[in-house]
């Protein structure tokens, strides 16, 4: 693990961080080097960094001694492809993990993950259950699920046949289907809306980052990780996270992941916050990122509170 590249611009600074099989993931870090705590953001699915963008500027607002970090999965937005074989949420865990060690080796973190994203922190907590309560201050789950994503909304669609049709055929001819999807978005653009988004109207220039990012994401990286979502289950990190400040969030109009996900998961959490957004939808972070911020800057201060025992028994443990 290491870093290739840094450069700083503006207020952003860029760096390459080496994953454990040698792919390189693109991360971008805000605000301050020397903050007490670093709140990592993780990305969902087809999506990357700038999704994050109007939430993380709220919360470097409302925060100014906040440090920010964000990166793009393997496979999306700046960082490296991928072997088909490597995209799953195993593998996104430990990528989580390369990251941190890299830019956050030292002090509390704060992890807060949207829809796949939320899956990655999951598993990550999962694979390194010692870490929660020292180097793990706190978690944010937002429009995610720990377990049955093939059982409830627009996932049920991940048990269709066409499904596994879809990706036997990227697995054929992936520049076909490359070609193709360019076209498809273009025809399910309002299927994409209303899956993505909820009851509230949306601003244009929402909409067209959504449709952007969705639109980059190569077919190969979008049809692989469909897999890893039929079997997911990550049921057995949550009561590691009753030890932590929690916060658990949802759209009322969530049709990727309903809010039954998120009920579930904040019961199975002692002293869970369960935030629901009414009217916003699977983009919760692109539709109310001022509200989203809100949630994550209580759940800052909240692990605030733990950051001096987590510190020390971070280095102890070191």
């Amino acid at each position: 693990m290491s870093i290739t590249s840094i450069f700083a611009r503006s207020a952003e600074r860029r760096a390459t961080v080496s994953a454990d099989d040698g792919v390189e993931l693109a991360v971008r870090e805000y605000g301050r080097r020397d903050a007490d705590l670093t709140v990592v953001l993780v990305h969902g699915h087809c999506l990357r960094t700038e999704s994050w963008a109007d939430v993380r500027d709220a919360l470097l607002r409302e925060n100014p001694g906040a440090r920010v970090v964000c990166y793009d999965h393997r496979g999306h937005g700046d960082s490296a492809a991928a072997s088909r074989q490597s995209y799953n949420l195993e593998q996104l865990g430990h990528d989580l993990r390369d990251v941190l060690d890299v830019v956050a080796p030292a002090g509390p973190v704060v992890l807060v993950g949207h829809s796949m994203g939320g899956m990655a922190v999951l598993t990550y907590v999962s694979q390194n259950q010692h870490e929660v309560g020292t180097r793990i201050v706190g978690v944010g789950l937002i429009a995610t699920a720990a377990s049955g994503l093939a059982d409830a909304g627009f996932g049920r669609l991940l048990r269709h046949p066409i499904i596994a049709g879809f990706q036997a055929a990227v697995r054929r001819a992936p520049r076909l289907m490359q070609q193709a999807k360019r076209v498809a978005c273009t025809v399910f653009a309002p299927v994409v809306r209303t899956a993505e988004f909820g009851n509230r109207k949306v601003s244009a220039r929402v909409l067209a980052l959504a449709y952007a990012m969705h639109n980059e994401t190569p077919i190969v990286t979008m049809a692989s990780f469909l897999s890893a979502f039929m079997t997911y289950d990550r049921t057995d990190a949550l009561p590691a996270l009753s030890t932590i400040p929690t916060l658990v969030l949802c759209g009322s109009a969530d049709l990727m992941t309903p809010p039954s996900h998120s009920v579930a998961m904040a019961a199975a959490i002692d002293y869970a916050d369960l935030v629901m957004i009414d009217g916003a939808g699977h983009s919760v972070i692109l539709e109310q990122p001022v509200e989203v911020a809100r949630a994550i800057a209580r759940l800052i201060t909240r692990a605030g509170d733990t950051d001096s025992a987590a510190t020390a028994a971070f280095a102890l443990a070191a």
